[in-house]
């Protein structure tokens, strides 16, 4: 066993190793460091103790309104596109417009009386008058406890074209915003909006008909691009048209398009997006959380309360 080698006296060795001799001195604190120690800056070498303080003490850069600043700006979008694809194919998988999971994932304030042609008993509306009465197939609705309806029927599709319409507007809208607001606060956006229209469809639509699609969330992401345009100064009369030619589509196909989820989720979305985009910033942080906490308690008191409607 050999001892380590005696630097000689008066010739400067590395900080944090005594035994090696250098002379480079961090850029900062002007200590010795051996290359070991040495991180590349701006100009000189940092030893890693001034390393770590500046990244202790460095301001970590945001969006505007507050969000982390990612290396993908896109990946809750992509995420929720993929989701909403993935559903998509386990229903075409599963049947199409026949396929059982329909009913069960999308949202329906009562229960449902399937026959086995597919077709519904719309007045049996009890699970033992549905099996044993006329023997078909009860599935639960969010009156019944079915409260996964409400977020479900946001990703089920059944026609291309519903599903091709709406990851079209939200591959066009959401990077935007996921952009601006952040990964946190677009995801809560859209699943906020989504929630304020399925809670409008609870109210306001079919007790029996099933409602599903992502469209209730879309029309909460226009309402956020209408607020966050306004919020910066920008000419926003380009999409107040467009959202006016959306609802105008949703009035003349009324009759098989949710209105009522168009509509709540806007609400919802201008809501959610005027408390991000309109947070005082010395206290954008807590402003933002318990407002967002608000809308959620507001949405779930609204489903509650038709629950108890209903029952």
């Amino acid at each position: 066993m050999t001892n380590p080698p005696v630097p000689e006296i008066g010739v400067p060795t590395c900080y944090r190793h005594p035994d090696r001799e250098t002379y480079i001195s961090c850029q900062r604190c002007g200590r010795p460091i051996c290359p070991d120690c040495m991180t590349e800056a701006a100009v000189g070498f940092q030893c890693p103790s001034c390393v770590a303080e500046g990244r202790r003490t460095q301001r970590e850069a945001r969006t505007p309104y507050g969000g982390r600043i990612a290396g993908n700006r896109a990946v809750v979008t992509l995420t929720l596109i993929g989701l909403n694809l993935a559903v998509y194919v386990l229903i075409f998988a599963t049947g199409g417009d026949g396929s059982s999971l329909i009913n069960v994932l999308a949202e329906h304030a009562r229960g449902l009386c399937t026959a086995a042609n597919g077709g519904y008993f719309p007045n049996v509306g009890s699970q033992a008058l549905c099996e044993r009465g006329v023997g078909g197939t009860w599935t639960p609705g969010v009156s019944d406890g079915a409260y996964w309806q409400l977020l479900t029927s946001q990703f089920a599709h059944v026609q291309p074209l519903h599903l091709g319409f709406n990851m079209l507007a939200l591959y066009v809208l959401g990077p935007q915003l996921e952009a601006v607001l952040g990964r946190g606060r677009f995801l809560a956006l859209y699943l906020l909006s989504g929630f304020a229209g399925s809670a409008a469809v609870y109210w306001l639509g079919s007790e029996v008909r099933p409602t599903l699609g992502a469209s209730g969330a879309i029309f909460g992401l226009m309402a956020a691009l209408l607020i966050i345009a306004r919020r910066v100064g920008a000419d926003y009369q380009q999409i107040l048209m467009w959202i006016g030619l959306n609802f105008l589509i949703t009035l003349v196909g009324s009759s098989y398009i949710s209105w009522q989820a168009h509509l709540g989720g806007f609400l919802g979305g201008l809501v959610v997006s005027a408390i991000l985009a309109y947070a005082p910033r010395e206290r954008r942080t807590a402003v933002q959380a318990g407002g967002l906490f608000a809308v959620g308690v507001v949405i779930a008191i609204a489903i509650l309360a038709r629950t108890v409607v209903l029952m």
